[in-house]
């Protein structure tokens, strides 16, 4: 493996890590630092259903809305309110020295327990010099259903 290689697959491990970090603790200016500006994001229900946001003031938008569903989830009493993010097995498949893919597992923990739980299938660039979030696509595979979800 070359050094160009290592060089870009921990760069591209970083911007996972910080993504998820910055995201969970509603530093939401940082955590789009590492998306492109004209990156996609993709929303992939459990059910399905898609949601496309195109642009860094979409993406931005879309986790505002998702942050104040969480500042509206009762925390456990004498805790603070949390969202963790947990990815793993990220896989990088290099397609050159300036583009690459990844697919990885994530879940999700908030103040009841684990949450939902999916995957990330992301396309990546080199851009000016660092390596950005071009598209991600945010699969849900399942989340835990509260007293509040059930049907009746």
């Amino acid at each position: 493996m070359d050094i160009w290689e290592l060089l870009a697959r921990e760069s591209i491990r970083d911007l996972v890590a910080r993504y998820n970090a910055n995201g969970d603790a509603g530093r939401f200016e940082q955590m789009l630092s590492v998306f492109a500006d004209d990156a996609t994001m993709e929303i992939v229900t459990h059910t399905g259903d898609v949601e496309q946001y195109q642009g860094l003031e979409p993406i931005a938008s879309l986790f505002r809305g998702t942050k104040a569903t969480w500042d509206g989830l009762p925390a456990r009493p004498g805790s603070p309110h949390h969202v963790r993010h947990f990815v793993s097995s990220h896989q990088i498949d290099l397609l050159d020295r300036t583009h690459a893919g990844g697919r990885s597992y994530f879940l999700v923990l908030m103040p009841h327990g684990l949450d939902h739980w999916g995957r990330y299938i992301d396309e990546y660039e080199e851009r000016d010099g660092r390596w950005v979030i071009t598209r991600r696509r945010a699969v849900s595979d399942g989340r835990i259903v509260t007293g509040e979800d059930s049907p009746g």
